[in-house]
């Protein structure tokens, strides 16, 4: 079985947020799958997705700090600032991190750890609403 939808996520500030129920949210068909993969790709080149840490917003706050650090505005040697000081530093940081996850699939539930959940990484002061897809794919239980 494959099933493929696309989620308009609402615009979010800059930073790292969970997104996990909102994905799960329109996927009641996850349930009827026994064994399986989920793929969640953004259709965007100025945010990105990861998978960690699910219940301490610290983490989340940590993760903006070092990637501000890691990854800095108003770099002389930036060439592409056409949509601001924060648009070449986005896209650095959506390549460092990347734009899908792949997930299992267990018994009509992702199996991934207790603690680890789905983040959209959202490097633009405004970045605006995000397109997500999300593809899965499995044997039926």
């Amino acid at each position: 079985m494959w099933i493929q939808k696309e989620i308009v996520l609402k615009p979010k500030p800059r930073g790292f947020h969970l997104i996990t129920s909102e994905v799960l949210r329109v996927l009641p068909e996850l349930a009827q799958l026994g064994i399986g993969m989920m793929n969640v790709f953004i259709q965007h080149t100025s945010a990105s997705l990861t998978m960690n840490e699910n219940a301490d917003p610290a983490v989340r706050e940590d993760f903006e700090n070092f990637f501000n650090r890691a990854v800095p505005e108003n770099e002389p040697c930036y060439r592409h600032q056409d949509e601001g000081p924060d648009d070449l530093p986005a896209h650095i940081k959506s390549s460092l991190l990347g734009s899908s996850v792949n997930l299992p699939i267990s018994n009509g539930r992702l199996n991934v750890g207790i603690w680890q959940g789905i983040y959209l990484c959202e490097h633009r002061d405004y970045g605006g609403a995000r397109r997500i897809l999300v593809t899965i794919h499995g044997q039926p239980r």
